[in-house]
């Protein structure tokens, strides 16, 4: 079964030199699934308080449907690299529509859009700035479809 992965992102710049690291990772994930990068940019003042609420909004109105959202939040629940390829797996037997993950600006994800997602899931309890999350969520997709597909690009580490 065919697999869709879509990211959304919100952030006031996108960057020629973060582009093209992300780009090197959807080339390779291409090989195994469809990949799409969407960019949100809302019009609003970077210190407007509505502005995260707003991007949320936009973010929202971006997803297909029906879509299987997870949204990336210091909060969500952890998964090892295996335990990622092992979920995304699933969804691919599952779930034959859209998988999208939900990258906050630098303001991160608005409560109400977290709240309505399938899943959420963190990086990690550090910090990450939302083009640096984009990048790391590249690779662990990456990775994910190498586990699946018995690519040796992932080494067990424990």
């Amino acid at each position: 079964m065919s697999r869709e992965y879509r990211v959304l992102w919100a952030g006031r710049h996108r960057r020629p030199d973060w582009e093209l690291l992300c780009e090197q990772y959807r080339k390779r994930i291409s090989r195994h699934a469809t990949v799409k990068d969407q960019w949100i940019k809302v019009k609003t003042g970077s210190d407007d308080p509505k502005r995260k609420r707003v991007e949320g909004e936009a973010l929202r109105a971006a997803l297909p449907e029906p879509v299987w959202s997870i949204a990336l939040d210091v909060r969500g629940k952890h998964y090892s690299s295996r335990q990622l390829a092992s979920q995304l797996a699933r969804l691919r037997d599952e779930w034959p529509h859209p998988v999208a993950f939900l990258i906050g600006s630098d303001l991160g994800l608005d409560s109400a859009l977290t709240e309505s997602a399938n899943q959420v899931i963190s990086l990690g309890t550090m910090t990450f700035g939302h083009e640096l999350a984009r990048l790391a969520l590249y690779e662990q997709l990456y990775r994910a479809v190498s586990i699946q597909a018995g690519i040796s690009y992932h080494r067990d580490r424990f």
